[in-house]
């Protein structure tokens, strides 16, 4: 080292340093860089995620090569430090060279290549794999020595060092994903995506259409009844029952009676063999299952029971599709539901039966889903009484007024959204 000036000492302390960032920066950008992103650029063929791809495969063997360079370089630049030091400052310059080798390679060897390359991974590993790849094919016996000693540690704690594809996410992860993935991720496709996953939580309860609001028909009524009916239905399968609806007989598809009424065989008789069988759903069936069921069965329509196997509602293919895209509609402008009334001074009328889910939905409210499922039933479970017309309360932190009552329950509220107080707030 005597032969080499001052300057030139400084000058490879410099290029060490550098090195030192190199590797520094290597490191961090391998180990940050997104997995998912990069599988997605190997498959599109992309030459340096293939690299860092390679590399990563093993990586005991990419640190170790990382690291064993790192130190040879670091310690390399600390004796040339020292001996700069003593030139200039004599024995005081080894504290003097120390120091300031320390607060240098803090700074321009760790910290700013590490954030760098943890800003932008991609950047930094894709150019660096150019020269880690081949870097690790000359240093494999060093390597391999090392990892050697490395794994057979990690072997007595029973872990592989092999990447055995660890990154999958689990379904909160990928929840948080979406949640994330802001305009990368159109609104609407976000909204439907974050449904699918809501749907092993909802259950066929939740959005079935109650027993006392299913369109159905009582075979036997009077046949001119039945006729008038089907021909006036709105909707394309109709249930049949006999005297009570817990004694169904089978859903009509109306397009069979039209058949039917075409042929002229239109006759009770011929209407009951045109029945198709009843598809009957556990009421806490979540949505999930029961769309996997629906699809397994062929089946569209299906009726929802519950733990005794009396029918509580009617829960179809359609009720299913819209918990994921939301309500069909055939206007362009979003309308409100039937059971919302906005009103000119900014309240808005309820009507009591309303779903408590889909209130939420449609008017981003925040009421409680755990228990009753309808307006009516929450307001009573809070209030443990049928409550009296023209009194006042705050529920979830929204002020209720309730305005009708008619037959033991509550049919028309108004609520003050602008005067919502949230809970916490309240108490």
């Amino acid at each position: 080292m005597d032969e080499i000036s001052t300057s030139g000492l400084l000058m490879i302390l410099a290029i060490l340093i550098f090195i030192s960032a190199f590797f520094s920066s290597s490191e961090t950008g391998m180990m940050t860089i997104n997995r998912y992103r990069l599988k997605h650029l190997v498959k599109q063929e992309h030459s340096g995620a293939k690299r860092v791809n390679e590399l990563l495969k093993r990586p005991d063997r990419l640190i170790g090569l990382i690291l064993i360079g790192n130190n040879l370089v670091n310690i390399a630049a600390s004796s040339i430090a020292t001996i700069i030091g003593m030139r200039l400052y004599g024995d005081t310059g080894i504290v003097i060279a120390t120091f300031a080798l320390t607060l240098v390679i803090l700074v321009f060897a760790e910290v700013t290549p590490k954030t760098l390359a943890a800003l932008y991974p991609e950047k930094i590993s894709f150019p660096s794999s150019l020269i880690l790849l081949p870097l690790l094919f000359v240093l494999y016996p060093v390597v391999y020595i090392v990892n050697g000693i490395t794994n057979s540690m990690l072997a007595i704690f029973r872990i592989s060092p092999v990447d055995n594809d660890g990154h999958n996410l689990s379904k909160e992860e990928l929840r948080t994903v979406v949640h994330e993935a802001g305009v990368m991720i159109p609104k609407q496709h976000r909204e439907m995506l974050k449904s699918i996953f809501e749907l092993e939580k909802v259950t066929a309860e939740d959005i079935m259409i109650p027993r006392n609001e299913i369109v159905s028909i009582d075979i036997n009524n009077d046949w001119k009844d039945i006729q008038k009916q089907l021909t006036h239905s709105q909707h394309t399968r109709v249930l049949l029952y006999r005297d009570t609806i817990d004694d169904a007989v089978g859903f009509i598809h109306v397009r069979d009676a039209l058949r039917l009424l075409a042929k002229d065989e239109f006759s009770k008789a011929n209407l009951l063999r045109a029945v198709r069988e009843i598809y009957f759903t556990p009421e806490s069936t979540p949505l999930n299952t029961l769309m996997v069921k629906f699809q397994n069965a062929k089946e569209r329509i299906g009726l929802v029971v519950d733990e005794y196997g009396d029918i509580q509602g009617l829960v179809t293919l359609e009720d299913i599709l819209e918990e994921i895209v939301g309500d069909f509609t055939t206007t362009m402008q979003p309308a409100h539901s039937k059971d919302v009334h906005i009103q000119p001074d900014g309240s808005i009328l309820l009507d009591g039966s309303a779903n408590i889910r889909d209130l939420n939905k449609e008017m981003d409210w925040q009421f409680p889903t755990e228990g009753p499922k309808t307006l009516n039933g929450l307001i009573i479970e809070f209030l443990e009484e049928i409550p009296q017309s023209n009194i006042g309360f705050r529920l979830a932190g929204y002020p209720i007024e309730i305005l009708d009552i008619s037959d033991n329950m509550v049919k028309t509220v108004r609520i003050m959204p602008e005067r919502y107080v949230p809970p916490s707030a309240s108490e």
